[in-house]
């Protein structure tokens, strides 16, 4: 299992730009149920938010609930993952806040990668981060 972070979802969406094709050759394998992506309802959320702030809310909602759709069942976030993702947030200080939950919560659900643009998450121990801009889909679906 693949977990994603906003930025996946940003630039699947968004206007042209170097990392837009990768994130949406991944969501598309998801689609297609080659391979097990998913994410965390929080991350949905901040996906709408951003979108809302360039385009209006219908449409950030709309394609918020796509992305729970397809890469549903969404991981959620307990205590405990709040807990060990302010320690890594703490030690860690290139990861913001948000994204050392999101860490947190994929280490506990043995997730095989973590994949952003957001370089921070290579810094976190035991994580195996996958960087968007140099992501090959067709390595991680096995073919």
């Amino acid at each position: 299992m693949i977990v994603l972070d906003t930025t996946v979802l940003v630039y699947a969406v968004g206007d042209d730009h170097a990392l837009r094709d990768p994130a949406r050759t991944l969501l598309a394998a998801a689609a297609e149920g080659g391979l097990r992506v998913t994410t965390t309802p929080e991350a949905i959320q901040e996906f709408a938010h951003v979108r809302a702030r360039r385009r209006d809310r219908a449409d950030a909602a709309a394609l918020a609930g796509s992305y729970a759709d397809v890469l549903s069942p969404l991981l959620e976030v307990g205590e405990t993952d709040l807990r060990q993702g302010l320690r890594l947030f703490e030690r860690t200080a290139s990861l913001g806040a948000f994204d050392a939950v999101l860490a947190a919560v994929a280490l506990r659900a043995g997730a095989t990668a973590l994949v952003s643009a957001d370089r921070a998450f290579a810094t976190v121990p035991g994580l195996t981060f996958l960087d968007l801009e140099r992501l090959d889909v067709a390595a991680i679906a096995g073919g």
